[in-house]
């Protein structure tokens, strides 16, 4: 009789950790351009099967069950109205954060998008360019909630190796506080104005919730990896060289 051999169940930290790597790649890929995959993902409840388990972790709540889009038409017409449209050329709830003059905090938007990308280039990323025929944004949502998934993937990746995991703690810390967490929450605000635009159930409970959730997901990594540099302190500084992830 050979003895069978059962894989080690993954630690509470690493299943925290999976969690929200899961949320962000979800959150990051409802709130960008709908595709029919998506629209097929919500009507045969492959998405709310998979954010609900990796919600009950990270909150013990259980995701709601919500209706799907009537269409992929529908899905489209309801993400347009919202995040695109609007008046004077302008979206009801723009998904950038530059549109947002409350988070410039008097720099230029080119400013601020450079210390966007200043993370980015950190980790050896950068927004993809002419990628069917479309070009990320550094500060559009869903460009930033893919990073923070990558960030996750890393320190995953690190604890695995035995290799010091902090840097991308500290890194994801950053960059929630800095521009991640105010752009959910101004999202969260447009939102309340426009939420008559028949957009996707599932999407408008993400806006509803992230924000709140991304402040607890500063507060844990705070916790772990000690608080963000206050804005003009010298380790805010060295944060904004990247010093303090490496």
């Amino acid at each position: 009789m050979t003895q069978s051999t059962v894989a080690p169940a993954a630690s509470p930290e690493a299943a925290h950790l999976a969690a929200e790597a899961t949320l962000y790649r979800l959150a990051a890929v409802l709130l960008s351009y709908p595709l029919a995959e998506t629209q097929q993902a919500l009507e045969d409840g492959r998405l709310s099967a998979t954010l609900d388990p990796a919600w009950q972790t990270l909150t013990g709540e259980a995701w709601p069950a919500l209706p799907p889009s009537a269409s992929l038409e529908a899905l489209e017409v309801g993400y347009m109205a919202t995040f695109i449209h609007g008046r004077r050329g302008k979206p009801r709830v723009p998904l950038v954060a530059n549109a947002y003059e409350a988070l410039l905090a008097g720099q230029t938007p080119g400013s601020y998008m450079l210390n966007v990308q200043a993370f980015y280039r950190h980790f050896d990323l950068q927004a993809a360019q002419g990628d069917e025929g479309h070009t990320d944004e550094p500060d559009h949502l869903a460009t930033m909630l893919e990073f923070c998934t990558l960030l996750c993937h890393l320190e995953s990746r690190a604890d695995a190796d035995g290799r010091d995991a902090s840097p991308y703690r500290r890194a994801r810390r950053d960059f929630i506080a800095r521009h991640l967490a105010p752009l959910l929450h101004a999202v969260k605000a447009s939102y309340a104005d426009a939420a008559d635009q028949g957009l996707d159930a599932t999407l408008a409970h993400l806006i509803e919730v992230l924000p709140d959730w991304a402040d607890r997901q500063r507060a844990r990594l705070e916790a772990q990896a000690g608080p963000c540099p206050a804005p003009g302190s010298k380790a805010a500084a060295g944060a904004a060289n990247q010093a303090m992830w490496d």
